[in-house]
């Protein structure tokens, strides 16, 4: 099985973290291609960044030549999954609807700890959609940039860990969802200041993903997630033209 793991920002060490800590959970067989977009921005933070961010993940999967079993979106909140699943015929999972949901199997009520205030409204909104607010305790923002989490990691760590205690106290989550990419692998280290179950969205999604392999299910194509319909594209950044895109391995 081969699962493409897309960061959506274009800073490679990132991509380089992500993609370690996805292989740390995935099974034996299961290879982890982590990809790098060939444009946009080095950090998404608000929504234009997203909306960019999703152009080049579709691009960066539309261009990739090798056969894959599933991919992975692992922006926090970020747009673009619904486009992924009209251009592919694999699963499509997105780190934030992957984490939601993992929390809800372990707790009443769950909150996210993110980076900066302005990325609340984004995944809030991205969890509405997905309907998975009728559990979300709060969104808290650390009011660290994502670039800060490899730049600052001792300060990244001691402001999460604050967010995330008061989200335990004051909000009464019972689990904490880790809010970006960029923090995959503090899970331990949250954990032990909370004494709470952590979720990382990369880790569960390559869990999930998984799963919807070994079972042969994908996305439904009878209405919303339909192939894009032949139309002529003028000036869109995908080379490839979707029928290209999204072959099994």
């Amino acid at each position: 099985m081969r699962i493409l793991v897309l960061n959506v920002n274009t800073t490679a060490s990132m991509t380089r973290a992500i993609g370690d800590s996805a292989r740390q959970v995935a099974s034996p067989g299961t290879e982890i291609v982590e990809l790098t977009p060939d444009f946009g921005t080095d950090s998404c933070e608000g929504n234009f960044e997203s909306y960019l961010a999703a152009l080049a993940v579709m691009d960066k999967v539309a261009n990739y030549t090798e056969p894959f079993d599933a991919v992975i979106q692992a922006g926090y909140g970020e747009h673009g999954r619904e486009g992924l699943q009209e251009l592919l015929d694999v699963p499509v999972v997105d780190i934030t609807e992957a984490a939601a949901s993992t929390a809800q199997f372990l707790g009443h009520k769950y909150s996210v700890v993110t980076t900066l205030d302005r990325a609340v409204p984004l995944i809030e909104d991205r969890l509405k959609l997905a309907g998975l607010t009728d559990r979300l305790a709060s969104v808290r923002a650390s009011g660290l940039g994502v670039l800060e989490l490899e730049s600052d990691p001792q300060r990244a760590v001691a402001a999460i860990v604050e967010q995330s205690r008061a989200a335990v106290e004051q909000d009464k989550a019972e689990v904490i969802c880790l809010g970006c990419g960029g923090m995959a692998e503090l899970e331990e280290q949250v954990a032990a200041a909370t004494g709470v179950p952590i979720v990382d969205g990369v880790r569960a999604a390559v869990t999930i993903a998984e799963s919807l392999v070994r079972m042969g299910l994908s996305t439904s194509k009878v209405r919303t997630y339909a192939p894009p319909r032949p139309k002529q594209i003028t000036g869109w950044p995908i080379t490839r033209q979707p029928a290209d895109a999204g072959t099994r391995a």
